[in-house]
C-alpha cells in the first residue's frame, strides 16, 4: 500500500512505556502500517508526505480521559484548544450530567445546570435524545475522537426529577434500563456527580444497582466522589468499596487530594488504592497537572438548596430566610457541595459569566470584588447566582503541589484535563495539560520519565477505555499520533491569558490525517465517536 506519511528517525514511544527507539513510521489508509527502526526509502514506499522527525518524538495520541467539550466539540468543530495539545480522544460526560439520554423537561434543566461547562450557544440544535442519537451527531465530523459515559445524574433527572428523594422500585429499574440501552448504543461506562444535583441524591444501593449494570456490559464507572475536601478519603474509600461489591472497573477522575484538610495526605490515597489493587479491585484514576480546580459557582451551594431544580434554587436565593441559612451553612459550616468545607473567599475566582453585564467580575475573587465594593462576600455570591442564573464558573485555589506529585507517579494514573473551554477566564488546563506534563513535570521536574508519561497519557487509558486499536505505535493501530520536541514542548496558557496554544508540537495525526500541520491547525475534522463494541473498543 502506498503510504500516506513517512515519518522519519523520530524517537519512538510506543505508549506501553518502554524506551524510545528511533524509528521510521508509515502510515496508510488511516493505519500504522510500519515501524522500522532502520532507515526506508520514501522512494520505496512513495510516500506522499515525507517528515524528518530527527530530535522529535512520536507517540500515540493523547486520551484526555475527563473532557467537558460535550457541547463545544459541536458548535465549534476546529476544537484547536485540545487537538493543539495532541489530544486525538477524549472522554465525554462526565460528572454525572451530560445531554444523553434526555427528555426535552430534562434537557432544558441541564443545559441551564452546566451552561457554566458548555456554554448553551444561541441557535445551536440539541437534535438528539438518545445516546445512539448524540454519537451519531459527533459522527458528522469532529476534530478529534470521542467517547462517552452515560451520566448518572442525567439520568435520576430522567427518572426521578430533581427531587432530593430515593428513587422507587420502579424508578430504579427504569434507570437501570436506561443505563444499559445507552451502554448497547456505545457508551463505554457510567459516571457520577456526587457533589451535584441531583446525582448526589442517590445512595449506595442505587449507585450498587446502577454499576451491576456497567459491570455486566463490561464499562467502567467514573464517579466525581462525594468530596475532595474534609472528607475525601472516607469518600474514596466509599467507591472502592462499591467497586469491590459489584465487580465494576472503577476510575477515579480528577483524583485530587485538595482543600486545607488534605495537605500532604496524597500518600493516603494512594495506600488505599494499593490495598483494594492488592485484594483484586480494578482500578485507574486521572488527574490534572495543576493546582486550582475549576468548577460553577452553584457548585458550592448546599444540595438540599437545589432540590426541585435551578428555579426552585433561585426562589430560595430570593427568600430572606432560606437565603440566610444557605449563606450561613456556607459561610460558617461547610456544605456537602464544598466538600464538606467553609467557602474561602479569597480562594475562589471567577472565570466565566453568561451575563455580559458582569463580565468586569472574571478574574477577581469573590474577596476582592467584595472589597473593590464595599460589600459583604455572601452578599456578592448571591448576587452572581441569581444575576447570572447559575451561569457563574470559577477557579477554586485549593490545590497542593506535593499532592499533584505524589498522586500523577502512581502507577494506574492518567491525564485528564477536567477542562472547561468557555468563559471570559477559563481554566488554563483548557489548552495546556498535556504538554505541561511533557514539560513541567517531565523535563524540568523529573517526577515522570518521558517513556512513562507518555504511557500516563496513551496506553494506559486506552486500556482501561477497552480500546484494542489505539493508544499505541504498532502496526495495524490507528493512526493516532503525535509528532513533538521533547527539549522544547511547553504550555503557554496561563491562568491571566489561558488561550494559547502550546509550543513544541508539530503534527498531530487523527486516523491518519493531519489536524496539527507544522504547527498549525488544519481544517480537517476526522473524529468520530468510539464506541463500546466497535471501532476498536471490546
Amino acid at each position: 500500500m502506498t503510504a500516506d506519511w513517512l515519518i522519519r528517525d523520530a524517537l519512538v514511544l510506543d505508549g506501553t512505556g518502554a524506551p524510545g527507539v528511533v524509528a521510521d513510521v508509515s502510515v496508510a489508509g488511516g493505519r500504522i502500517t510500519a515501524v522500522d527502526p532502520g532507515r526506508r526509502d520514501a522512494r520505496a514506499t512513495g510516500a506522499t508526505r515525507t517528515v524528518d522527525a530527527a530530535g522529535r518524538a512520536l507517540t500515540p495520541g493523547f486520551i484526555d480521559m475527563h473532557a467537558h467539550s460535550d457541547i463545544q466539540i459541536l458548535a465549534n468543530p476546529d476544537h484547536t484548544a485540545k487537538v493543539s495539545q495532541g489530544v486525538t480522544l477524549e472522554v465525554l460526560g462526565q460528572d454525572g450530567l451530560s445531554f444523553a439520554p434526555v427528555d426535552e423537561r430534562t434537557r432544558t434543566a441541564v443545559r441551564a445546570q452546566i451552561a457554566g461547562w458548555n456554554d448553551d450557544p444561541p441557535g445551536f440544535a440539541y437534535d438528539w435524545d438518545s445516546v445512539a442519537g448524540y454519537l451519531d451527531r459527533l459522527d458528522r465530523g469532529i476534530a478529534c475522537h470521542a467517547a462517552y459515559l452515560v451520566p448518572q445524574g442525567t439520568l435520576r433527572h430522567l427518572v426521578v426529577g430533581p427531587e432530593d428523594r430515593p428513587a422507587t422500585p420502579e424508578e430504579a429499574r427504569r434507570m437501570a434500563g436506561l443505563l444499559a440501552q445507552g451502554l448497547r448504543e456505545g457508551a463505554l461506562g457510567m459516571s457520577s456527580g456526587l457533589t451535584y444535583t441531583p446525582g448526589m441524591y442517590a445512595d449506595d444501593a442505587e449507585l450498587a444497582a446502577l454499576l451491576r449494570v456497567v459491570a455486566g456490559h463490561g464499562g467502567y464507572y467514573s464517579p466525581h466522589t462525594r468530596s475532595y475536601g474534609r472528607g475525601a478519603l472516607e469518600a474514596y474509600a466509599e467507591m472502592i468499596d462499591l467497586a469491590r461489591d459489584t465487580g465494576c472497573a472503577l476510575h477515579l477522575t480528577h483524583a485530587t487530594m485538595n482543600f486545607g484538610p488534605n495537605k500532604g495526605r496524597a500518600g493516603e490515597l494512594l495506600a488505599l488504592i494499593d490495598d483494594a489493587l492488592a485484594g483484586g479491585v480494578d482500578i485507574t484514576l486521572d488527574s490534572y497537572p495543576y493546582l486550582p480546580g475549576s468548577t460553577t459557582l452553584s457548585a458550592v451551594l448546599p444540595s438540599w438548596a437545589f432540590s426541585g431544580g435551578p428555579d426552585a434554587l433561585l426562589a430560595r436565593l430570593a427568600d430572606p430566610a432560606d437565603r440566610e441559612r444557605i449563606l450561613h451553612e456556607v459561610e460558617h459550616v461547610g456544605t456537602d457541595g464544598c466538600h464538606g468545607c467553609v467557602a474561602e473567599w479569597d480562594t475562589i475566582e471567577i472565570s466565566g459569566v453568561q451575563n455580559p453585564a458582569l463580565a468586569g467580575r472574571v478574574g477577581r475573587t469573590v474577596a476582592q470584588i467584595a472589597r473593590d465594593e464595599g460589600r459583604a462576600p455572601g452578599d456578592v455570591f448571591v448576587e452572581l447566582l441569581v444575576t447570572d442564573r447559575l451561569g457563574t464558573t470559577i477557579l477554586q485555589h485549593v490545590g497542593h503541589e506535593e499532592n499533584v506529585r505524589t498522586i500523577m507517579a502512581h502507577r494506574t494514573h492518567c491525564g485528564g484535563s477536567d477542562a472547561i473551554l468557555v468563559g471570559g477566564r477559563p481554566h488554563p488546563r483548557a489548552w495546556g495539560t498535556f504538554p505541561r506534563y511533557l514539560a513541567r513535570y517531565v523535563r524540568e521536574l523529573g517526577v515522570l520519565t518521558l517513556a512513562d508519561c507518555v504511557h500516563h497519557l496513551t496506553g494506559r487509558p486506552a486500556a482501561r477505555l477497552g480500546l484494542t486499536d489505539r493508544g499505541l505505535v504498532r502496526p495495524g493501530h490507528a493512526a493516532d499520533l503525535v509528532l513533538f520536541d521533547p527539549d522544547t514542548v511547553q504550555d503557554t496558557a496561563t491562568f491571566d491569558d489561558p488561550r494559547q496554544q502550546a509550543t513544541g508540537i508539530d503534527h498531530v495525526l487523527v486516523d491518519g490525517v493531519a489536524v496539527i500541520d507544522d504547527g498549525a491547525r488544519t481544517d480537517a475534522l476526522p473524529g468520530r465517536a468510539v464506541r463500546r463494541g466497535a471501532g476498536g473498543a471490546r
